[in-house]
């Protein structure tokens, strides 16, 4: 849990071809930060859309962003830059990496993979919906085009307001195994992004609903649930559950207790499960807390 400073640095990978949305949905984020302290990094502070009002000051390769933000450029030394964001004091909460729109973001993550004060939690890649069967299939650029959708743990379908019947089902064959979300402007919620990083909500109820802020929330498109759950668990078999037999699940993250007494922090994203040791620091009940498309997830996967 990012509370532990001895705790890996979460990130969340942000890619997607030029004009996808990228630097929307970073601005969105920020703007729900809500005390977070969210570090930004992005190649080039050329390429920046960072909202003007957002900024409060600048020294060298660092902006300093409202509410205790920073985005940083990392030009050719990513290794180095991500180093020494991870060091920061106070260290950030959550770090959110925006690749370049030719870059592809796996190659990325083998990077972040390599260094051991950061977690991976998820490669986001937007597309831009009414052009992405042109740009996917494009001689000079579809492979990379294409590359980046394989990459995604989730896929945003930006711009999807644009696309008509025979438009969304051109699109069928170019969607890779990820869970895909529509959006207009990039909207989605902070914790849809970032994973649910505060430990997972102890409810008193067997199955409560939680907050979820940012616009696409106020839509209603997304619900989220946490539950306190008995122990011990399988930690193996709900992972599984939640990743390929539970309609409509986005991201779950849990705390659990196996069979042996050990305990277990489960997260979901997609059809991607992760389970590793807990850190020393996470106390309390088992339980899992868990974002899904609203209509479609049925609010207990865990039963």
């Amino acid at each position: 849990m990012s509370g532990s400073p001895t705790a890996p640095l979460p990130c969340v990978l942000i890619g997607g071809w030029l004009g996808a949305g990228k630097t929307t949905l970073v601005n969105q984020l920020l703007r729900q930060a809500d005390g977070r302290r969210l570090a930004v990094l992005v190649n080039d502070f050329g390429e920046l859309g960072i909202d003007a009002d957002l900024v409060t000051g600048s020294s060298d390769d660092v902006l300093e962003l409202a509410g205790g933000c920073v985005c940083c450029s990392y030009g050719a030394d990513l290794v180095g830059t991500l180093r020494r964001v991870a060091a920061r004091t106070p260290r950030p909460d959550a770090l959110l990496i925006e690749t370049s729109g030719v870059a592809d973001p796996a190659a990325v993550a083998r990077t972040l993979r390599l260094l051991p004060e950061l977690a991976l939690d998820a490669t986001v890649v937007l597309a831009d919906a009414p052009r992405l069967a042109a740009l996917a299939a494009d001689r000079y650029v579809g492979d990379t085009v294409r590359a980046q959708l394989a990459a995604a743990d989730l896929l945003v379908l930006n711009k999807a307001d644009g696309l008509d019947a025979a438009a969304r089902a051109a699109l069928q064959p170019l969607l890779p195994a990820a869970r895909c979300i529509d959006t207009v402007q990039a909207a989605l919620p902070i914790d849809l992004v970032l994973g649910l990083q505060a430990e997972p909500a102890a409810p008193a109820s067997p199955a409560a609903a939680r907050p979820l802020r940012g616009p696409a929330a106020a839509a209603g498109r997304f619900v989220s649930r946490s539950a306190l759950l008995p122990a011990p668990q399988d930690p193996p078999a709900l992972a599984r559950r939640l990743a390929d037999g539970a309609p409509g699940v986005l991201r779950a993250k849990g705390l659990l207790t196996d069979t042996d007494g050990r305990r277990w922090l489960l997260q979901v994203v997609g059809r991607e499960a992760r389970l590793t040791p807990a850190p020393p620091g996470a106390r309390g009940p088992d339980r899992l807390a868990v974002i899904g498309v609203a209509g479609v997830y049925d609010g207990a996967p865990w039963a």
